[in-house]
């Protein structure tokens, strides 16, 4: 089945961004606002006249500069700091000195804590603390004394600029493991799915040229011996991964691949399948099919990986039960789930060698039916009793849950 791959970008911190560009607007207004109210106090009204047109002029035309972290360089945050500093520089110039030593606010007002909020959006705490230091450090050259107002306004803007640049860094760390366990996640998928295809197709051909050429013998035992360490070492490719995990993204500024999700290929049938058209071709002489005389419907996914299942537990039974032993297939449609069991009547499978034969790097049983079945939200179950056969039970949900299943 053809699939794609798409991915779906997030980031935490570009919320803030966007809460950042209103703030500085709103909090423009606010101070011009706060200028038209008690503008027959100001000494010096042009000065604060002045200011508020530069002040303006730059809110509304740095907007840009504030939207991502990537437009948001270092020197336009030292410009911005800059200007709240003038500002509030300029305030004993402008205003009446009753007016600052009663606690009035500064030109900029809460305009200020913009600055120091992209500085902590932007590079973390440190540059937060940064540059709320130097805002208060202002403030108290401003006031001319360090009273309590002026100790409580600094330290307020202090330490939320710094808590929030803290949460900026840890939802960074969070962007950058969760985009590296989808990377993980994504190549363990592609992974399995290649060694199911391979040990469905080129693990058994090998197999097969292995013990073909052992009974020929001559050359055809050269050849078999070389199929088999061929085998061997792919079995290990399978076995150890085959699919090397490339970085997806870096960029945990502009956001995190948080979502690699595979697609069924638009071409796909939409319909769902009758799982007894799939499973009648397995029926033969020696392979008996039984089915309700009912359709059995399942999502062309589901339906084609049990299917697939159900053939690498039959090729199962060729390989370690013998040519003579007889196998049946039996489809139960059940209200919530389509159960079908392979049974053969060949010596059974001795206790721990499913485990022993994983740990071997032989796979079938782990990729091709389990792998396969847990891929759609199923499950299989391998119940074998030495001298009386092996019996297989696969369980899909009629409505897939798995990761191939459609979403």
């Amino acid at each position: 089945m053809a699939k794609r791959e798409r991915v779906m970008r997030m980031s935490v911190e570009q919320p803030l961004w966007r809460a950042l560009t209103a703030y500085r607007v709103l909090t423009m207004f606010y101070a011009i606002g706060l200028f038209v109210a008690k503008h027959d106090e100001f000494v010096r009204p042009e000065v604060a006249i002045g200011y508020y047109a530069v002040l303006f002029v730059w809110t509304f035309a740095t907007l840009p500069r504030v939207a991502n972290a990537a437009n948001c360089t270092k020197r336009f945050l030292a410009a911005d700091l800059t200007i709240a500093l003038t500002g509030i520089l300029l305030t004993p110039v402008a205003d009446a000195q009753a007016r600052i030593e009663a606690g009035g606010p500064t030109l900029p007002s809460i305009w200020t804590a913009g600055s120091v909020l992209a500085f902590a959006i932007k590079g973390g705490w440190r540059w937060a603390a940064f540059a709320s230091a130097l805002v208060g450090v202002a403030n108290v050259v401003q006031r001319g004394a360090l009273s309590q107002d002026t100790l409580h306004n600094v330290l307020l803007v202090w330490v939320a600029s710094i808590a929030i640049g803290y949460v900026v860094e840890v939802a960074r760390a969070s962007e950058r493991t969760l985009a590296r366990a989808l990377e993980i996640e994504a190549a363990t998928r592609e992974r399995e799915r290649l060694a199911r295809d391979i040990h469905d197709s080129v693990l058994q051909v090998l197999a097969m040229v292995q013990r073909r050429g052992s009974t020929l013998g001559g050359e055809a035992a050269e050849l078999g011996r070389l199929a088999g360490e061929q085998e061997v070492a792919l079995r290990t490719l399978v076995s150890g991964g085959m699919v090397p995990v490339s970085r997806v993204s870096e960029d945990v500024a502009e956001g995190a691949v948080v979502r690699a999700v595979d697609e069924p290929d638009p071409d796909e049938d939409a319909g769902l399948c009758d799982l007894r058209s799939l499973l009648a071709p397995y029926a033969t002489a020696k392979v008996t099919f039984s089915e309700p005389g009912a359709p059995v419907p399942l999502e062309p996914v589901a339906a084609k990986e049990l299917a697939a299942a159900v053939g690498a537990a039959l090729d199962n039974v060729h390989r370690h039960a013998g040519a003579d032993a007889r196998a049946w297939i039996l489809v139960e449609d059940e209200p919530d789930a389509v159960i079908v069991t392979v049974r053969d009547d060949g010596p059974g499978i001795p206790e721990g060698r499913l485990a022993q034969a994983e740990g071997e790097g032989r796979l079938g049983v782990a990729l091709s039916i389990r792998g396969r079945l847990r891929e759609i939200g199923g499950t299989a179950e391998v119940i074998s009793i030495a001298g009386q056969g092996t019996e297989v039970e696969l369980k899909v949900p009629k409505v897939s849950q798995g990761k191939a299943g459609r979403r």
